[in-house]
């Protein structure tokens, strides 16, 4: 049973930095695409961010580009996302997945496991 749990949400204002982990397994790490997914209020779920253990490959929806860093801590077993510049527009539960590919995609519904979300709030 693959566990994802996330930690590290919170309130901030604008233009500030908030670091989300997601505490798993070392085989979870090793073996999946581990993704960052986010939904606001009345929208959909959307992709954030991904990472892959075999390649260290990162992956990043346009709009958190360059602002927000995916990253793997294998000695703490931990998925990080490092978020900076925060908007309000940013506002939105934060959720940790798990794919059973190796490979990572953008897409909710490819991924076989999630955490119970993290609520990151950003005031104006």
């Amino acid at each position: 049973q693959v566990q994802l749990v996330e930690s590290g949400g919170g309130l901030v204002q604008a233009g500030g930095s908030l670091r989300l982990s997601c505490a798993t397994s070392q085989r979870t790490i090793r073996m999946n695409a581990m993704g960052w997914f986010r939904q606001a209020p009345g929208k959909e779920r959307e992709f954030v961010a991904a990472i892959n253990y075999i390649g260290s490959n990162t992956y990043y929806a346009d709009s958190v580009k360059g602002r927000f860093t995916i990253s793997g801590d294998n000695a703490k077993n931990t998925v990080n996302l490092q978020m900076n510049s925060l908007k309000p527009e940013d506002t939105a539960v934060y959720y940790c997945a798990a794919d059973n590919s190796f490979l990572p995609t953008t897409y909710a519904n490819d991924y076989d496991y999630w955490g119970q979300g993290t609520q990151v709030t950003v005031s104006s």
